[in-house]
């Protein structure tokens, strides 16, 4: 069996507080609509997708092993090269 990676390298970010919050609100707006919901994606209108705030952040291996090269504060924190890669892998690589 293969492993599944992602396609491009992003990590979101789901723990913000506004991110629950304004998630919560949209689930709340559809469940409580009255009215008929078409089949298909109608739902989305109901809510404002742009109140909802995803974070996504983009860093490539290289940009990883870049960072842990130039930056005092990583190379105390992680050991060496390898667990920054494995490191960015398990956020950015697979899902």
């Amino acid at each position: 069996m293969s492993n599944s990676v992602k396609k491009s390298p992003a990590w979101k970010d789901h723990h913000t507080p506004g991110t629950r919050w304004s998630k919560r609100q949209a689930n709340k707006a559809v469940r409580r609509f009255t009215g008929n919901v078409q089949n298909g994606k109608w739902y989305r209108k109901l809510f404002c997708s742009w109140n909802i705030c995803d974070y996504r952040f983009f860093k490539t291996k290289q940009q990883a092993i870049h960072e842990w090269e130039t930056s005092q504060c990583l190379r105390k924190r992680l050991l060496n090269k390898a667990e920054v890669i494995q490191d960015w892998e398990r956020y950015y690589r697979r899902k």
